[in-house]
Formats: structure tokens, sequence, C-alpha cells
């Protein structure tokens, strides 16, 4: 099997457009079902819903968007605006919004008494590939915790850095409490930087 890795030069949300070009390509003609992406402004799973709309695909893909805990910049807040969720849902769409499963509690723990956990470690284990393909992990293990989608199959996960996207991978996703039978298949794109 041959396939093609696309490395942008920087992390950073200017690889967005590109990166759904390569999802789009990926997804069509393949058995994907599930696309987990990143979003905490939710516009970019918007952008990605409409491009994959536009090439008669959007209805036979679930697209869930992750966006940032409540709590995760002010206190019982979420940051995803209650319209966007509604264009989302329109566009068939679904919004997960949950702690963050690389981080969560044990980021707490080591905030207040120093340390590092073992689930940092895996955090930083992935960030050695980019900060986005460690999201690519984080949001498939939090949705599949939630029951959105399956542990039995591949998806294709997209993340990146604060803004846009610059990660896709595809991935067969694992519950937390089976974390390490999480595989990463394919990295689709991902920065070199």
């Amino acid at each position: 099997m041959e396939k093609s890795i696309t490395y942008f030069e920087k992390p950073g949300k200017e690889n967005t457009d590109n990166l759904i070009e390569i999802v789009k390509e990926r997804l069509v003609d393949s058995d994907i079902k599930y696309v987990a992406i990143a979003s905490v402004s939710g516009s970019t799973a918007l952008k990605l819903g409409d491009a994959l709309d536009s090439i008669g695909i959007g209805d036979k893909i679930n697209i869930i968007n992750v966006t940032h805990h409540a709590g995760f910049k002010e206190k019982n807040k979420l940051e995803i605006n209650g319209s966007i969720i509604e264009k989302l849902e329109d566009k068939g769409i679904v919004t997960f919004a949950g702690s963050h499963a690389l981080s969560g509690v044990g980021r707490g723990i080591s905030n207040k008494f120093g340390g590092v956990t073992p689930v940092e470690i895996i955090a930083e284990t992935l960030r050695m590939f980019s900060q986005g393909i460690k999201v690519c992990g984080e949001i498939t293990i939090m949705l599949a915790d939630a029951g959105l989608i399956p542990v039995d199959e591949e998806i294709l996960a997209i993340g990146g850095r604060a803004n846009g996207s610059d990660s896709a991978a595809i991935i067969t996703p694992a519950n937390m409490t089976n974390v390490f039978d999480m595989r990463i298949h394919e990295i689709l794109a991902m920065p070199r930087d």
C-alpha cells in the first residue's frame, strides 16, 4: 500500500482550507462513516460540512464536532456560540463538549502539586508528531467514551493548534479504559514545525 502525507511548513489556521481538500479527497470512495473534528468555535466544522456537501457525500458521513469543555477559559461557560451549534445541527453535525481525555483531572493535579501524570506523558508523546495529531487521538478517545463513534472501525480525525486545522489521521478509536488499543493507521497531513 502506498499513501501520501502532506506536510505543512508551519502549524496554524492558514492550513485549514488545504486540509479540508485533503480530507475530501480521502473520503471519496472510502468506507469511512465518521469524522471527528476539533473546532472550538464550530467554524471549521461548518466549513468541513459545506465541503463534503459540495461533493455529494455530506449525508453519508457523520461529522462530530468537539469543542472545549465548559470552564476551559471561563468558569462554567462554553466557548462555542449557541447559534453556531444550531447551524451545525441544521447540517446534521453533532457538537460534543467534554473533559479532555489527555489532560483533564491529571493536569489539575500537576498544576496544583507539580510533577507529571501518565496521561500527560501520552499527550506529550503524541505531540512529538504535532499538536494536531495529539488532538486527533484525544478527541477520538473522548467521542468513543461518549458513545458517539465506534471503537471497532476506522474513523477520520481532524485537529490543530488554537484556531483552524492542520492535522488529519485515520484512527481506530479506543475507550479511555483501553487507551493503548487506539491505532493510528494513517497520517494524512500534519505540520513539520
